[in-house]
């Protein structure tokens, strides 16, 4: 009974923290009085306080009240009681690190799958996948294992880039760097374009915004999957 949207950013060139994606945050969650909020990635390096302020000021005008996680005692019972939840971006390495520490890593995707309403963004996006072995933030800390909630069969690349033919600048594309990963690893990676989101209701992975996502799979050329496909029919 999974419900969830995950987005590749919070925050669109010249727009407000996720404006642009707040009438499907009201949808997802429509039925919720209360959210609790998971902070830890720490965007900038601001604090679980600051990063909760801000939410709560984008969750006023749809009458939803946020929780900082950090704000509760017993942090696992805090997830099972949530009416929703909602993972902000910030540092992958850093969010990942916390959540294994906390044991809040298998609570947190035991309520997605039990159907409790789950918004990502960025670093809580890329903690979506199987692994967040394909995030492009600095390794900061060492968590205890890049093993991440597995609600979708896949890894993702949110802010994927596609590489610039007039740039100067000769260093690794993210295509390259997605195939270094699978010298290695086996499963599928969804390069996320600003902008875009993944819309998952139940068994359905559906690709939402305006922009294609970029396909990465072993042996296989990359190709593009346009908006309103569903990922459940190709992986």
């Amino acid at each position: 009974m999974k419900n969830a949207l995950l987005a590749s950013t919070s925050t669109l060139h010249g727009q407000q923290y996720l404006s642009y994606l707040l009438p499907e945050i009201a949808e997802l969650f429509k039925d919720c009085s209360e959210i609790v909020f998971i902070p830890f990635a720490r965007p900038g390096g601001i604090t679980h306080e600051e990063y909760t302020s801000i939410v709560k000021k984008v969750f006023e005008p749809i009458s939803i009240n946020v929780k900082g996680i950090h704000e509760f005692e017993n942090k696992e019972q805090a997830l099972k009681d949530a009416q929703g939840l909602f993972t902000g971006g910030g540092n992958t390495f850093l969010l990942v690190d916390k959540l294994h520490r906390n044991n809040l890593m298998m609570p947190l995707r035991e309520q997605i799958l039990a159907g409790t309403p789950y918004l990502g963004s960025s670093a809580g996006t890329n903690i979506g996948g199987l692994t967040m072995q394909t995030s492009n933030d600095m390794p900061i800390i060492y968590p205890p294992s890049f093993k991440t909630l597995g609600i979708v069969p896949f890894n993702l690349n949110p802010h994927y880039l596609d590489p610039d033919l007039n740039s100067k600048h000769k260093g690794e594309t993210r295509e390259t760097r997605i195939k270094e990963f699978h010298t290695i690893n086996t499963q599928p990676v969804i390069g996320l374009r600003e902008g875009s989101w993944l819309e998952i209701k139940d068994e359905n992975i559906i690709l939402r915004g305006t922009l294609s996502a970029r396909i990465f799979e072993v042996g296989k050329e990359p190709f593009e999957l346009a908006s309103n496909s569903n990922l459940s029919d190709i992986l």
